[in-house]
């Protein structure tokens, strides 16, 4: 690893808590937003930082990737809007990750560095192993982590294994686009 290069932000690990989820083409939605279960996701995002915050969670920890990565950021920004105590840190794998991404992604991403009270870039350059060394640091520096995760191999899976060998407490929210079961809806039997 070139080794991260970052702001000094006071951060104690038993207070920090990072996410890790899907990209936005891995997400059943891709980019529809607008999309139920796009919508079930950040309210589950934003009720679990409220319960973190709650907890004494104050330090967040964004990998900064699109989809999942980007709601929780946002999310983590507005909760800091109510706590002016809640700090966001973007870890990056490498600079200039964005640069391949559609205008739209990356003009989000800048918003969300902008919002942030420090940037973490763990690689300057492209590597194979960026990708989870960007997200071993989030972990290594973190109590809990928060997963969006549908049970799909790949960074994600690797991650939440990852944190549960290290102890992490590990948080999953689903990432699905159906409807809530009809039986979940109900408040009786059905009729026949």
């Amino acid at each position: 690893m070139d080794g991260p290069l970052c702001h000094n932000v006071p951060m104690e690990r038993e207070r920090t808590c990072c996410f890790t989820g899907h990209r936005a083409e891995k997400l059943p939605w891709k980019n529809d937003e607008r999309a139920p279960g796009c919508q079930r996701l950040k309210t589950a995002i934003e009720d679990v930082l409220s319960s973190l915050y709650a907890a004494g969670c104050r330090h967040f920890i964004c990998g900064m990737a699109t989809g999942a990565d980007m709601y929780f950021g946002e999310a983590v920004a507005a909760l800091r809007e109510e706590h002016p105590d809640v700090t966001l840190e973007a870890a990056v794998p490498f600079s200039g990750q964005e640069k391949r991404w559609p205008v739209f992604w990356q003009r989000r991403y800048f918003r969300l560095a902008e919002a942030c009270d420090t940037v973490t870039v763990v690689h300057q350059t492209y590597t194979p192993t960026c990708m989870m060394d960007r997200n071993r640091y989030m972990v290594d520096r973190s109590a809990i982590l928060i997963a969006a995760y549908n049970g799909a191999p790949g960074g994600t899976q690797a991650t939440v294994r990852y944190a549960l060998r290290q102890g992490l407490q590990v948080i999953e929210l689903p990432v699905e686009d159906a409807p809530p079961p009809l039986a979940e809806l109900s408040a009786g039997p059905r009729p026949k």
